[in-house]
């Protein structure tokens, strides 16, 4: 980071052109640029990628600044979020910032071309530097949060970091096989608030599945819901599909669907109502006896499509 770099050109209101603009005089650091820009971007092997990219990181919150990227008189840049919290004064020299928007850097900018942020994770793309963020938003490479609901768990990471943090922090059971048999039990059924109850996650086919089974308000109405989410991408998700079954006294009701990738969050799915719901009467009745004890046994299968 270079927090006292500076780049020197005319305030944007006195320009003719942006060929004038962008001219001979400019400075860029200990960077000259004695020749004006092209319509493609900036005199190739004048500088390395690497010393530009740091002079596009702001010298307050240290991310990569996007356009409009400001300027105080003095040549020091920062990023426009910033210009609002520092209250329209220089963090390097205090001089008051104005509205001087640094075009010099914002056109060196264009014609960078930098690797993904997750490249370490597996991501081999380079792409232009105002194409590199909405890629890494999307990026397939990029971690994945913790599916371990009601919690707001912090940890992000791969699928074997997740799994594994799962298991030692949150105590997750782990099963392996494609099948399962759950028997969910609660003391007083009629106490339903918005609360997670149980999360299993099963190794299947060589990937790993996450069973949620919760208690929560639908509007005013107190359900139980059971649904499958993979660990992996969408397009991953789509090639299983998986069925739960919950039931008693003669009766069952039963749902197949396909699970939802984690990239969708926990409540994003409960809220779509994607998944097996139990409303509460008849979660009781399905539990038989005095109705008193909720005693739920749910029983599903993952097949993976072919």
């Amino acid at each position: 980071m270079f927090p006292a770099s500076r780049i020197f050109m005319e305030d944007p209101k006195s320009e003719g052109s942006d060929e004038e603009s962008l001219g001979a005089s400019n400075e860029l650091g200990d960077v000259h640029l004695d020749m004006p820009f092209s319509a493609s971007g900036v005199k190739t092997g004048l500088f390395s990628t690497t010393s530009v990219h740091e002079l596009l990181e702001c010298p307050v919150c240290t991310n990569s600044m996007y356009p409009p990227i400001h300027q105080c008189p003095n040549g020091h840049t920062l990023c426009s979020n910033c210009k609002l919290r520092v209250h329209n004064q220089c963090p390097t020299c205090r001089h008051e910032l104005g509205n001087i928007r640094c075009l010099a850097l914002e056109k060196v900018a264009g014609s960078l071309e930098l690797p993904c942020k997750h490249q370490a994770m597996g991501c081999a793309g380079i792409f232009l530097y105002y194409e590199k963020l909405k890629h890494e938003q999307s990026c397939r490479f990029r971690p994945y949060n913790c599916p371990y609901a009601g919690s707001e768990c912090p940890i992000t990471g791969g699928i074997p970091t997740i799994v594994t943090h799962l298991k030692n922090d949150h105590k997750v059971d782990m099963h392996d096989g494609c099948t399962f048999n759950h028997r969910y039990v609660k003391a007083n059924p009629h106490e339903v608030e918005n609360a997670t109850w149980m999360l299993t996650v099963f190794n299947c086919f060589g990937e790993h599945f996450c069973l949620h089974f919760e208690a929560f308000l639908l509007g005013m109405a107190p359900v139980y819901m059971a649904f499958l989410r993979f660990m992996g991408e969408d397009e991953e998700a789509k090639k299983f599909s998986y069925s739960l079954e919950v039931g008693g006294s003669g009766r069952k009701l039963v749902w197949q669907g396909v699970p939802r990738s984690i990239r969708d969050g926990h409540k994003k799915v409960r809220d779509s109502h994607d998944g097996l719901i139990i409303h509460r009467n008849m979660a009781v009745f399905f539990s038989g006896g005095n109705r008193q004890e909720l005693k739920l046994r749910v029983t599903g299968r993952i097949w993976k499509e072919e």
